[in-house]
């Protein structure tokens, strides 16, 4: 086979129906859309969540809450994550980001205490967790919140 040989399987593509073309069509006159009534009109249709005057769901449900526009959302980090550096590394968010820990720097980033520090290591995050600090500093770390 060579690529100028190369088809689509069969039946996999159909050819577009052209409406409204003539009767030998079999969609010609009203173009498929029957005699009169809303749906045959332009611009004709119901609105999405319209349910035929019944009182739609949106408007049955009750809600509650809401969005926080302002929320900040921070990428986490876990200490065991941080083992992988060098003892005395300064670790800021360039460097975890350059390192693929954290894929997007979002927000900022917080460092949670999950897991267990081996390395005196200066860490310059956006947030720290009361664990994690008192893990980094008790590793003869710095937590310093930029």
């Amino acid at each position: 086979m060579k690529l100028h040989e190369l088809k689509p399987a069969e039946g996999s593509r159909s050819s577009r129906k052209r409406i409204g073309r003539g009767i030998g069509s079999g969609t010609g006159k009203t173009a498929g859309k029957g005699h009169k009534g809303q749906n045959a009109r332009s611009g004709g249709g119901v609105r999405p969540g319209f349910e035929g005057g019944q009182n739609p769901i949106f408007r049955r449900l009750p809600k509650r809450g809401f969005t926080n526009i302002n929320r900040k959302d921070y990428a986490i980090v876990n200490l065991d994550v941080l083992n992988r550096f060098d003892e005395g590394t300064e670790i800021t968010p360039a460097l975890l980001i350059e390192s693929g820990v954290v894929s997007n720097e979002r927000s900022g980033i917080k460092i949670l205490g999950n897991g267990s520090l081996e390395k005196k290591l200066n860490v310059k995050a956006h947030k720290f967790s009361g664990s994690a600090k008192e893990a980094i500093e008790a590793a003869g770390g710095q937590a310093e919140v930029l």
